[in-house]
């Protein structure tokens, strides 16, 4: 039998060849011992699905026959195919924060253009159930009216003192939840994902995937860990993710390649993790079984990691790579509020987000005002138009983000 596969499953549709050889992630055997088998199909999200499989044939001739007529296809919808936007490939990459309980017009305006890609709420925007099903809804009409993809809407639901619908589950910490079953923990999920799609909300920035390996570790101190051991951490986390999906909202792993070495937070502090690359390999075992899993997005830490680069993981092409090409990841990418990042880097917020774009992040998570916000666009448009961002790179986010809205929509 010979065999023609179109595309590899889940990589964006720009990335696809007529016949293409299927990549494994470069693991070592003994991390893929470590990040278990990939959960039951039910679980995946919805990505793009591009491979298809040519009924046996009697010669050669007829395999080159039909590969010269896929090309010839795939050429010409290239050719008729129109690109979005500049402003549009660009807008699509920002998840900004809001001022108060309804947007305001000139947020709206911003969405109709294209400008913006998501919005993030924190408990400033918050008062009901009620309220929040008038601002999402606000949110998405205004995307309609301009004809853009769906708005992604994100919150910080871990669970605990971290979760900004306090009506809403988990009402456990991390931690709490650390002491359950998987089954237990993915219904938690579960129960937290219908809690936010009941709001509109389609994104959730969880779970954490770190893993406390020093004293004073932040994230065990406000017990947003599952537990201390990368194994059990990778099967809670994934549990936790595999709830969100099922009822339809995107999980988010966090924060890659991890927090757990930390004593302050990346909010208030430039944060340096000086451990040996052995050591960040184990921090790792987590996200791997939850990239084995499908999880759809992973935020990008905004700590340094000397053993993988010298700048921060947001901005690094070498966690870029090690997160896509030997981790395997096809998701999408955010980084963490480059309000934080910007500042204690010496940084500017509008330079740690063109950095942050230059080295691959897809969505680029501005949390400060919506002039901040709306700054930080012009200036990426302005590396656009300059070339410093490449059309190449653009489309490439553009096309993963297009198929995260698509699997949330």
């Amino acid at each position: 039998m010979v065999v023609l596969a179109f595309g590899e499953l889940g990589e964006p549709v720009h990335e696809l060849d007529c016949v293409r050889e299927a990549r494994e992630p470069e693991l070592s055997l003994e991390r893929a011992a470590v990040l278990g088998p990939s959960v039951h199909s039910r679980h995946r999200p919805s990505m793009p699905t591009d491979v298809l499989r040519c009924v046996p044939m009697r010669s050669a001739l007829l395999v080159l026959v039909v590969a010269g007529v896929c090309a010839s296809a795939d050429a010409a919808a290239t050719r008729d195919s129109k690109a979005p936007p500049l402003g549009e490939l660009v807008g699509q990459r920002l998840v900004v924060g809001m001022r108060g309980q309804l947007p305001s017009e000139s947020l709206l305006a911003r969405i109709r253009a294209g400008e913006v890609g998501g919005v993030i709420l924190f408990g400033r925007n918050v008062r009901d159930r009620s309220q929040v099903r008038t601002l999402t809804a606000a949110l998405q009409a205004a995307a309609r009216a301009g004809s853009r993809p769906t708005l992604l809407i994100a919150v910080d639901q871990e669970g605990g003192a971290t979760r900004r619908f306090s009506w809403a589950a988990p009402s456990l910490s991390a931690a709490q939840l650390g002491r359950l079953t998987p089954s237990a923990v993915e219904s938690q999920g579960k129960a937290a994902a219908d809690a936010l799609v009941d709001v509109g909300v389609n994104v959730d920035l969880a779970p954490v995937a770190d893993v406390p390996s020093v004293a004073g570790a932040f994230i065990a101190a406000q017990e947003r860990a599952f537990s201390v051991s990368p194994t059990r951490v990778g099967l809670l986390a994934t549990a936790f993710a595999q709830g969100l999906h099922g009822g339809g909202v995107a999980a988010t792993a966090k924060h890659f390649p991890g927090l757990g070495r930390a004593r302050v937070s990346t909010d208030v502090a430039a944060v340096t993790l000086t451990a040996t690359r052995d050591a960040l390999d184990r921090d790792l075992l987590p996200y791997g079984r939850l990239i084995t899993s499908g999880v759809p997005l992973v935020m990008l830490s905004n700590a340094t990691y000397p053993a993988l680069d010298a700048k921060p993981a947001a901005w690094s092409p070498a966690v870029e790579s090690l997160l896509r090409r030997t981790l395997g990841f096809t998701g999408v990418t955010i980084t963490d509020a480059l309000d934080a990042a910007g500042p204690t880097h010496g940084r500017s917020v509008a330079s740690a987000a063109v950095l942050s774009a230059q080295a691959g992040a897809d969505l680029l998570l501005v949390t400060g005002s919506e002039a901040e916000s709306e700054h930080v666009y012009d200036r990426l448009l302005a590396a656009a138009e300059a070339g410093s961002i490449s059309q190449r790179n653009l489309e490439r986010s553009y096309a993963r983000i297009s198929a995260l809205k698509q699997s949330v929509a």
